[in-house]
């Protein structure tokens, strides 16, 4: 064992097989990283101090040994603005003589007053809802905590009690107020209006493996990265034997602008980071805000956020939700840790924008900066907006590895699928805001588009990122049989309430795919507005799966299934409005045969 005994001395990037740190030898670390191979003991009132975005890292493989009653301190920013939640996931746990990793609770936080000295944060009674950034005070009744949850009712109110196991994330609102002291001289605690609201995190360093329980049929469990490091988040969530959860990892969002504490006036939602895989920089989409009802359900749509924030590597205290496919539990490695400085490249936490050091990464001693802006994956992003209020995006992927079913860690459920009015991929029954595929110019590509009511719907393709800029993307409207170029250009839409989920299709080319526009001579398409009768004449006997009678909004007003091979069909519209219809017969080799009509309902 190496003993460290010296006093407030920096450290440049060193490993040490194990550390002992004494009452009277603290350890201050200045943006640099400390990596230890095994465990740390920690001695009574004895500290470790991270600056500047020093982290430690740890080679444990299995149960951390850490021991020790003595601290480790770390800080992280969260929002100063006292109605908007963060989500976290703590670090450390309690000081206990105990060996291994401890639970959390807000009395572990702390206002950093020099350097090495932080004050105790005061913990308000549930019956305050407002905390302050000078002197620093939480609200404890914002502090809640969700572990295989399929409904609001299942948050689970934290207060102040230490009860928040290792891995499990919790949620936090900010505070008000400003707070000038520059502890670190990188700024101050909290500079006021739109700035950030440091932390400083004191107790024993979580290490080593760190099991969380998820629930199956995508039962959602807020966690985290629990370690004083940043977290490699593709390695977490591509692990193999981490395969009882999606490999999605889900990041709340609130409208800033909105000051209430008032659960029907929040706007907020989750924004969806899809790893795709170990090596690239994966896909976040933002979220798309919207309000909800007293028992937590949608009540109205609201604006996108718009934020472009970087994934990969999850820095210290970030919470973020992932859901479940079956019963069971995923685990945080030490093998996912890794030295990257938070800041402008992949590693940001959900707050306002604060001036950091120049993000670099370092895996123990090694820079690998450059390696890592390059591995885009090749995506195109579909922007939808939906009746001029807001806009939902969606990313559509191209991976060789890729299926057309759901794909673990690449195709994003949407967690906020609760609006009335949006636009989705359909996949497999579901609704999906991230969708990968295998590239294939005759691939049709599904969207499910939902209506309350009567809206507008405005789709473009304005973004390709790492993919063939002369490739033409199109949306195809299975009504009319048309193709619109969405790089190009937009097309806008209006539908009637339903839920539409074969009509429009992203295609690349401009010819219909997989289903035969037919012209047929001897299959003719009339109606008989006299009689109030739909007649088709099909003499060559010509199999049909299907008929469907589509208004101008492209709602199906009349169907039909399993048609067969008759030689004359007739379909009654007495009691339909007049207007215009489009006919549509699609045979049993996917030929479809339309044709626009005029009812009228007159026998003049």
């Amino acid at each position: 064992m190496k003993k460290i005994t010296f006093l407030f001395i920096l450290i440049s990037i060193q490993a040490f097989s194990q550390i002992y740190v004494g009452a009277s030898t603290p350890v201050y670390v200045q943006n640099q990283v400390l990596y230890v191979g095994q465990n740390i003991n920690l001695a009574a009132n004895s500290n470790l101090y991270l600056r500047n975005l020093s982290q430690l890292v740890q080679g444990t493989t299995a149960t951390s040994t850490n021991s020790g009653t003595g601290t480790i301190s770390v800080y992280q920013e969260g929002t100063s603005d006292n109605f908007e939640y963060n989500y976290w996931c703590s670090p450390v746990g309690i000081n206990t003589s105990s060996t291994g990793n401890n639970n959390f609770g807000i009395t572990l936080l702390n206002r950093p007053t020099t350097s090495t000295a932080s004050t105790p944060a005061t913990i308000l009674s549930l019956g305050n809802y407002d905390g302050t950034s000078n002197p620093l005070a939480i609200a404890s009744y914002w502090i809640y905590k969700l572990t295989n949850a399929n409904n609001y009712s299942q948050w689970v109110q934290v207060a102040g009690n230490t009860t928040i196991a290792p891995g499990e994330g919790f949620t936090m609102k900010g505070t008000s107020g400003s707070d000038a002291t520059n502890p670190e001289g990188s700024g101050a605690n909290n500079p006021g209006g739109t700035g950030a609201q440091r932390y400083d995190f004191r107790g024993k360093p979580n290490d080593g493996n760190i099991t969380v329980t998820v629930g199956a049929s995508n039962a959602s469990t807020l966690t985290g990265n629990p370690y004083p490091s940043a977290l490699h988040l593709n390695a977490f969530l591509l692990d193999p034997l981490n395969s009882a959860c999606t490999g999605i990892a889900y990041f709340w969002e609130q409208d800033k602008t909105v000051n209430s504490h008032f659960l029907t006036a929040y706007k907020g939602g989750y924004g969806s980071y899809s790893p795709g895989s170990l090596g690239s920089n994966g896909i976040y989409v933002p979220a798309t805000f919207n309000t909800y009802n007293p028992d937590g359900s949608v009540n109205t749509t609201g604006p996108s956020s718009g934020l472009s924030i970087q994934r990969k590597y999850s820095p210290i205290g970030q919470g973020f939700v992932i859901n479940g496919v079956i019963n069971g539990t995923v685990t945080f490695r030490n093998s996912y840790r890794i030295f990257y400085k938070e800041g402008s490249g992949l590693s940001q936490f959900n707050k306002p924008a604060k001036d950091k050091t120049t993000a670099k990464t370092t895996s123990k001693n090694t820079e690998n900066e450059a390696e890592e802006e390059v591995q885009e994956i090749p995506h195109i992003r579909i922007n939808t907006i939906i009746n001029n209020q807001f806009t939902r995006q969606l990313a559509l992927a191209f991976l060789p590895e890729a299926t057309d079913g759901v794909d673990r860690g690449l195709d994003a459920l949407n967690m906020d699928s609760a609006l009335p009015n949006d636009a989705n991929f359909w996949l497999e029954g579901g609704n999906y805001i991230i969708q990968g595929v295998n590239f294939d110019t005759s691939k049709r590509i599904p969207l499910i588009v939902k209506a309350e009511t009567s809206s507008t719907f405005k789709f473009s393709a304005p973004i390709v990122v790492n993919f063939d800029n002369t490739q033409n993307i199109y949306l195809y409207d299975e009504l009319d049989s048309s193709y619109h170029d969405l790089k190009n250009g937009s097309y806008e839409v209006t539908v009637a309430p339903g839920v539409y989920t074969d009509r429009f299709k992203i295609t690349f080319t401009n010819s219909t795919l997989g289903v035969g526009e037919a012209t047929k001579s001897n299959f003719y398409i009339s109606q008989d507005n006299t009689n109030q009768v739909l007649r088709a004449s099909n003499p060559e006997s010509t199999n049909f799966k299907s008929f469907r009678l589509y208004d101008m909004l492209g709602k199906v007003v009349l169907f039909k299934d399993n048609l067969g091979a008759e030689q004359n069909y007739a379909f009654s519209t007495s009691g339909l409005s007049d207007g215009i219809y489009i006919a549509a017969f699609l045979t049993s080799d996917n030929e479809k045969i339309s044709q626009k009509i005029i009812i009228t309902n007159s026998k003049n």
